[in-house]
């Protein structure tokens, strides 16, 4: 088995590439993870889509043949060239693949470093596959480690603090432009996670806000969970509204621009459009005084939050770059427990039929049969001691496959995969 990571970010890719990647419906990602893992080299599959990034995870016999398998797969649902996807794809194996997921779960390969939201996506992308049955043992410890992974580095730095979010580092591009925020209204449309956090951030810096959607009992709901008054408009309305207000920022999943050049009027103020959706909410639009702002915009933003944060995100790498290193010898312990434990359970199986065989030919008295176990227990720990610290030093070596397998011959033990039941992940608990 061999870890197999597939990455299409902000790094690699622009936006017009990342809406043609993107999956905005889970159907989407239910059928493209079920066309892929009908490869047989492809054993389990994750799929993370969010507006910086898409990402495949895998566990897979061959990272090659996947690996072109996936790219061909993505090339037919995007409708870009399997060349141009070959070369933009940052493509991981093995070590570099965990330490990849590790650092994405702990939001170091983030438009925004320390950014609150992936490692929550992340385990929706996990919960998702794990439903549906295209992830099993493989991928579930790799999940369940990169959350782990994730709140080490939020434990020890300052990374995951303050507003580090697209929707914030939006809001703070409109109130960097518009100065005083007091009774300027921003008009938020859609009513799902990220305009949930981008109402968040309206309203903490003082703007007025506005809420429509095409789901108005849904925005009326987000709206009553704010103490703040939230006003909700009909989705109807939106041409007048687009047109009335001076700040906008859309967060919608709907797979084409539903702002159009048609919708725009000529305005007398200057107006903010801030398109934080992939696929983009707002197309190709000119008209006088109005800036258009994409997700790929805030770059001056995100660059001046890396600068601040680079400090503590060296302590994050290091952070990273330690657990992905302890995976994998926890991985090499989790073969290790069942051959220590069978050695020990053997020694007990030997030490009952050998005492039971003695009392019964007469050897040895029945009243002295509980002291002669304990001293058999004593001699067989002290025994088995040394060879089984030394199992667990090689378990540290990467090329210990062979001796492991050796030992597992030698007292008769076959590998035995762990269940998800001993090893309880971080996805089954609150985000």
């Amino acid at each position: 088995m061999s870890y197999l990571s597939m990455s299409f970010s902000h790094k690699n890719t622009d936006i017009q590439t990342r809406e043609k990647l993107a999956f905005p419906n889970e159907d989407n990602k239910d059928r493209f993870l079920r066309q892929i893992l009908e490869e047989e080299s492809i054993d389990e599959a994750i799929l993370l889509s969010t507006c910086n990034r898409v990402e495949i995870m895998a566990s897979v016999g061959s990272t090659k043949s996947s690996s072109e398998s996936i790219l061909k797969k993505l090339s037919n649902y995007s409708g870009l060239e399997f060349d141009d996807l070959f070369d933009r794809a940052d493509i991981y194996e093995n070590d570099g693949a965990i330490h990849h997921l590790f650092s994405v779960a702990s939001a170091l390969d983030s438009l925004v470093i320390g950014e609150t939201q992936i490692v929550g996506q992340l385990k929706d992308a996990f919960r998702f596959s794990l439903s549906k049955e295209y992830c099993d043992q493989d991928l579930s410890k790799a999940l369940h480690y990169s959350f782990k992974c994730a709140a080490a580095v939020r434990n020890a730095t300052s990374l995951g603090t303050g507003s580090v979010s697209v929707a914030s580092t939006a809001v703070a591009k409109a109130k960097e432009i518009i100065g005083d925020t007091s009774g300027v209204k921003a008009l938020v449309i859609g009513a799902g996670e990220m305009s949930e956090l981008t109402i968040k951030h309206l309203l903490s810096s003082g703007f007025d806000v506005v809420l429509t959607s095409r789901d108005t009992k849904k925005a009326q709901i987000l709206a009553d969970t704010y103490e703040e008054h939230v006003e909700v408009r009909e989705y109807t309305q939106l041409v007048d509204l687009l047109n009335d207000i001076p700040v906008m920022i859309t967060a919608t999943s709907a797979p084409y621009p539903i702002i159009t050049q048609e919708m725009t009027q000529n305005c007398s103020f200057e107006r903010y459009w801030f398109d934080i959706a992939v696929p983009r909410d707002i197309d190709d639009i000119e008209s006088p005084n109005l800036t258009v702002f994409s997700v790929d915009d805030l770059q001056d933003i995100v660059n001046e939050n890396m600068s601040l944060r680079a400090e503590q995100a060296k302590t994050a790498y290091s952070i990273v770059n330690k657990m992905s290193m302890e995976y994998f010898e926890w991985l090499k312990s989790l073969e290790v427990e069942p051959i220590i434990k069978h050695m020990y359970s053997r020694g007990d199986d030997i030490i009952n039929k050998k005492v039971n065989n003695a009392i019964k030919k007469g050897f040895i008295s029945k009243e002295d049969e509980i002291n002669i176990r304990k001293l058999c227990q004593t001699v067989i720990t002290e025994y088995l001691h040394q060879p089984q610290s030394t199992i667990k030093t090689i378990t540290k070596d990467g090329g210990c496959d062979v001796v492991v397998s050796a030992v597992q011959s030698v007292f008769g033990q076959k590998s035995a995969a762990n269940t998800l039941s001993d090893h309880n992940c971080d996805h089954l608990k609150s985000n």
